[in-house]
């Protein structure tokens, strides 16, 4: 979907399409089929974006096959679908039933992420519509904050220490590495394609403020920052001023996704935390966090701050667990949305927009808890449109014209 700024940018909002991912590229095209195409059709749309997962083995497909990359653009317009940004967060297994830990690896330190990344960059430029010169790609944010072993159990508890400094050092040269590969497609190419770390809880880069010093030191336009409003939630980040700060600093907003975390206002009451229960699932990591007079305090999942006392519950708890835009849980809890919509109306309701790729990123359909996950596919596009219809009158109130 474009939508026109008053300043005249052009506007992307698409879906992320990790939340039926496929680890082949036969598996994609098969989500073109199922799943995108009957969402772009519930939406009355002609044209629909789609932020793509391209897990390792069909990256690799696509980069190392140029017939199969130009049959994958050709199905992407019979469907009515273009793409303008990929989601290269998830290196593989992303569909696996229990992911935790394990999708923090490899990180940037090790060589894979880069080949990856890079792979993703040539593939991303061969699919851009025609009338599109700019790309982008959010990955993880350098790693995870302790050295996980190769191969962590994805439901133990993360490994104490800190990540040895030389390795956040290695995925700070290889970014630069990147930087200069990005550099290069684009004289090949023409295609400008931009790379965004992405904050979340509990990595080396957690916040938007900590990911001002690596940026800064990287210091090149075509690596900048993924604004996931679901992680900037569950850190308790003012949208306003964390984007504020990310602007003084210069640090490009390469993309933005949109998404809800969970919020529990009085996470003391036995009521709340049998409501929290029911979202403690074995497939992901949901950190949580809350905020307090001594700074922000949190566990690695949910299900570790509702055993015992290993959190504070004084003061409001939000969890990492991406909840639909358009349906908040059922008291005694809800969401984040009102986060959302402070970020989005800074990041493209002013005069000029910081981001021009928004991206919806709700891949916790069937994590929710069984009474609320959609039964089959018609249910899930149906929930899937729902959220894109929120987010198109969001930026529509902004002030944002929707174009054919």
């Amino acid at each position: 979907m474009r939508f026109r700024h008053p300043d005249g940018t052009t506007v992307h909002l698409a879906y992320c399409t990790n939340v039926h991912p496929a680890e082949t590229l036969d598996g994609v095209l098969a989500q073109l089929r199922d799943h995108c195409e009957p969402v772009r059709r519930r939406l009355g749309r002609d044209r629909l974006g789609i932020g793509l997962w391209l897990a390792k083995d069909a990256a690799h497909a696509l980069v190392t096959d140029p017939s199969a990359l130009r049959a994958l653009r050709t199905e992407l317009d019979r469907r009515g679908l273009e793409v303008v940004t990929l989601n290269g967060f998830p290196y593989q297994g992303f569909g696996a039933e229990e992911v935790k830990y394990r999708v923090y690896r490899p990180d940037w330190a090790d060589p894979e992420r880069l080949d990856h990344t890079t792979a993703l960059a040539r593939v991303l430029a061969g699919l851009l519509p025609d009338d599109v010169t700019e790309g982008s790609v959010s990955t993880l944010p350098l790693a995870w904050r302790t050295d996980l072993p190769p191969h962590p159990s994805p439901t133990g508890p993360s490994p104490a220490g800190p990540l040895p400094a030389d390795r956040v050092e290695s995925g700070r040269k290889a970014l630069v590495t990147l930087a200069e590969r990005l550099d290069a497609l684009a004289e090949l190419t023409g295609r400008s394609i931009r790379v965004g770390l992405e904050p979340e809880p509990g990595c080396v880069v957690e916040t938007t403020r900590d990911a001002i010093a690596p940026l800064t030191a990287i210091a090149h336009d075509r690596i900048g920052i993924c604004v996931d409003t679901c992680h900037l939630a569950t850190s308790f980040e003012d949208p306003h001023t964390a984007l504020d700060a990310l602007t003084s600093a210069g640090i490009p907003v390469v993309k933005s996704q949109l998404s809800a975390a969970l919020h529990a206002e009085h996470p003391h009451l036995p009521e709340v935390r049998a409501a929290l229960a029911a979202f403690d699932e074995p497939r992901f990591l949901h950190q949580t966090r809350t905020a307090t007079a001594a700074g922000l305090r949190g566990t690695d999942d949910l299900g570790e701050a509702l055993r015992g006392d290993s959190l504070p519950d004084a003061s409001p708890w939000r969890a990492h667990f991406h909840v639909p835009l358009h349906a908040a849980p059922a008291a005694p809890l809800t969401s984040t949305l009102p986060v959302l919509k402070a970020a989005l109306a800074r990041l493209v309701g002013g005069p000029r927009p910081l981001t021009r790729h928004l991206e919806v990123e709700t891949y916790t359909w069937q994590a929710l808890p069984p009474e609320l996950r959609p039964r089959g596919r018609s249910q899930l596009a149906d929930g899937i449109a729902a959220e894109l219809s929120l987010a198109r009158d969001l930026l529509t109130d902004l002030g944002l014209k929707e174009l054919p």
